[in-house]
């Protein structure tokens, strides 16, 4: 080979290695960056969850009754307080479904209300959803609809989704059962109407106060209890809500009278902002004289503290 041969081999691989190590150094580097462009890319254009919208959809198809309007029951998360004003097109539904359930008094209504497992239950019933349907109820005993034609339930639904202020829109649903009007099934009704009635009387709901404070954090017990006492009250005629407040024998006894009476009233008023009527509430008070433990222990002063809630 040639020297001149030689040297022109020798330039074309240093060429070629030139464009082998830039290669390395750059596109490669190059790639890289499009592969992380790609991914960053993918990151971004994320879509935000739509949120859920339950329209006020009611249908028996037995009765031929149908309702579905894009109008709702709206509340805050963690909420069981309906957000007003309501639309009049819901309000002018609610007129129709209460001369349905008026001209047919075989039918009741079930109110579900939907609640996440996220959410905060501040409410006095077992779960969020329970407590939407009961501010339901209220809303629609107080259109005229008879509470004996509605029944209130919870279901859980962790696929509800709140808008961007965290407003779930609509989170109920509707249900209609034909009820049997027989003799034999009114027999039934009524005996188990009172076993409710014989429940809660033998096992009153008890409430207690920390010292200096009138919060309440309910157990899972307390609250089916107090399910149990909205419920009765909803299908008993004439049916009233005793709130009795006790204290213990600290101090004189006519100021124990007043303070056992600003207990049941606070509890009074804590019965109605979960919807309870206050028309079916009575407030009373029996002071020191009715203790459940000794007065002479810390700890039986605290069970004597207490504001029981039964009924009449």
């Amino acid at each position: 080979m040639t020297k001149k041969a030689t040297y022109i081999l020798g330039i074309l691989l240093t060429g070629i290695v030139f464009s082998y190590l830039q290669y390395l150094t750059c596109c490669k580097n190059c790639d890289k960056y499009k592969a992380k462009e790609t991914v960053d890319s993918t990151i971004t254009n994320v879509t935000t969850p739509t949120p859920t919208s339950l329209g006020f959809a009611l249908s028996d198809p037995k009765g031929g009754f149908d309702i579905n309007i894009n109008h709702h029951f709206n509340f805050k998360d963690s909420n069981f307080g309906i957000l007003k004003p309501l639309s009049p097109n819901l309000d002018a539904s609610i007129g129709k479904l209460k001369t349905y359930l008026a001209s047919h008094p075989d039918k009741t209504l079930d109110i579900i209300g939907l609640y996440k497992s996220s959410e905060k239950n501040t409410s006095a019933f077992p779960n969020l959803g329970i407590a939407r349907a009961e501010a339901i109820k209220h809303y629609l005993v107080n259109h005229g609809i008879s509470s004996k034609q509605l029944n209130c339930k919870g279901l859980l639904d962790d696929n509800l989704v709140p808008n961007i202020d965290g407003i779930f829109l609509g989170p109920a649903k509707y249900n209609f059962n034909t009820i049997d009007t027989s003799d034999d099934a009114k027999a039934k009704a009524a005996a188990d109407l009172k076993a409710l009635h014989d429940k809660i009387q033998q096992n009153p709901l008890e409430l207690h106060f920390q010292t200096g404070s009138s919060s309440l954090n309910l157990t899972a017990a307390q609250r089916l209890k107090m399910f149990d006492i909205a419920t009765y009250i909803d299908k008993a005629d004439g049916a009233e809500i005793q709130v009795i407040g006790h204290t213990d024998n600290t101090g004189n006894p006519d100021n124990n009278l007043k303070l056992g009476l600003a207990r049941a009233n606070t509890i009074k008023g804590y019965l109605a902002k979960n919807n309870i009527p206050s028309s079916q509430i009575v407030a009373s008070s029996k002071g020191q004289t009715q203790s459940i433990a000794s007065n002479e222990t810390e700890e039986g002063r605290a069970k004597n503290r207490r504001v029981e809630v039964t009924l009449k």
